[in-house]
């Protein structure tokens, strides 16, 4: 085999050993509403003896998980809330779910796009153009407000979001930016409410269907420049139509 071929593999190990290991170990059960709020004093009480360490801890815990996409992302924002405050817990978040994100996004590029954009066709330039290299052009040419709407509008899961543009031609960079930009309301909220966590009774309750209304239209106002430029190309072809 290929060196590529071994690394390829062992990515997928690491990746399914990480998942295999959190449910193994109990990982559920730990990550659970009522474990947290049973334990909230001493972890308070622990995260301002060792601060600096905790914050360490927070981080990697953050990235690993959102990296392997386990179940859990809104109770670990709570409680990263809850031991660090809205502003520090905010940023805390931000940064790992971004750098967790781009690691499940850069995993997936490099173990499947090639793959899939060769069944597509997207990498052929011989190829007659179809549905989905038209969707993979509109796609690269407004990745940032399209992966801003995706991030903001409350409707799409997180992994999938991590996951699908990896087999486009979106940059790494566009995908960070729109990222970190994306989650920032919803971070803001979470860690806002994870002061509040030893009143919270069930995550359901958390949002209110104004909030994700919220959210909604934040991410209908990232489509906004997408329609001005499809309305202003399509006057300009009008108007130099014989």
């Amino acid at each position: 085999m290929r060196g590529d071929a071994w690394v390829k593999i062992l990515v997928v190990l690491l990746f399914a050993g990480g998942i295999a290991a959190f449910f193994a170990l109990g990982g559920p059960q730990y990550l659970s509403l009522d474990t947290i709020k049973d334990n909230r004093d001493q972890l308070l009480a622990l995260t301002e003896r060792h601060y600096a360490a905790a914050v360490v801890v927070a981080f990697t815990v953050y990235v690993v998980a959102t990296a392997l996409s386990l179940p859990g992302a809104v109770l670990l924002s709570l409680t990263v809330g809850l031991l660090f405050g809205r502003w520090i817990g905010a940023a805390i978040i931000v940064v790992a779910a971004t750098a967790g994100a781009t690691c499940a996004f850069l995993a997936a590029r490099y173990l499947f796009a090639g793959f899939a954009r060769r069944k597509l066709g997207l990498d052929s330039p011989s190829a007659t153009p179809g549905l989905a290299a038209r969707i993979n052009q509109g796609f690269t040419d407004n990745a940032f407000n399209y992966l801003l709407f995706l991030r903001l509008v409350p409707l799409f899961p997180f992994m999938l979001v991590n996951l699908a543009p990896a087999f486009t031609s979106v940059g790494v960079r566009t995908f960070v930016i729109a990222t970190a930009i994306g989650i920032l309301p919803g971070v803001f909220v979470f860690a806002n409410l994870g002061q509040s966590l030893g009143r919270i009774e069930s995550t359901a309750e958390l949002v209110s269907p104004a909030t994700l209304g919220a959210f909604a239209l934040l991410g209908l106002f990232a489509l906004v420049p997408i329609l001005i430029r499809k309305l202003r190309g399509g006057r300009g072809a009008h108007g130099t139509a014989p």
